[in-house]
């Protein structure tokens, strides 16, 4: 019983990730929800009481996951300007997975506290990732800086997101520039 409820409830967030990225979260509806996993409108209420319950739960399972890639992009960096530079590249990478566009959309949305504070908890996972390297490279307020930074990755992933005139691989190279040399590199 507990498996098939497991199974239910990681079939249900498949879902919740699939109308998240086809319809932002005007998508996310328990009616929704229920055609896409087969499931009464009325079982889906029994594994969440809301849409923020959903979207909390998939911050929580998701953004690990997303966090421990850029992560790993960092570690196989050599130098802190390399670090700073797969921080950016492999957060933009992620713009085309499923997880990432559910967070986006999941953050570009009106959110309960709860799960406002669960996204922002995730985020400052993120921007810590990259505070040591940004103070390796001789930034007074590395912190302040890692938060900047954050911002520019977060402008590169919307203008990837609209599909803008530019190439991905252009948005991440001026990216990238900016976040080593500033708007003048």
């Amino acid at each position: 019983m507990a498996e098939h409820r497991s199974m239910q409830r990681a079939a249900l967030l498949d879902a919740a990730r699939s109308l998240l990225s086809e319809g932002g979260t005007e998508a996310l509806t328990f009616p929704a929800l229920a055609e896409r996993t087969g499931l009464a409108r009325s079982s889906v209420y029994e594994y969440f009481r809301s849409r923020g319950a959903v979207v909390e739960e998939l911050c929580e399972v998701d953004f690990p996951v997303w966090a421990a890639d850029v992560s790993a992009a960092m570690e196989r960096a050599e130098t802190a300007e390399a670090k700073v530079e797969a921080y950016v590249r492999q957060q933009l990478e992620l713009v085309g997975d499923r997880r990432h566009r559910a967070v986006v959309a999941i953050s570009a949305s009106e959110l309960d506290a709860g799960a406002r504070e669960k996204i922002r908890a995730a985020h400052g996972g993120l921007v810590a990732m990259i505070v040591e390297a940004l103070a390796e490279m001789g930034h007074e307020q590395p912190r302040l800086a890692a938060m900047l930074l954050q911002g520019v990755v977060d402008a590169a992933v919307r203008r990837i997101e609209l599909g803008a005139a530019e190439e991905p691989g252009a948005v991440a190279d001026a990216a990238v520039g900016m976040a080593l040399r500033g708007v003048l590199g």
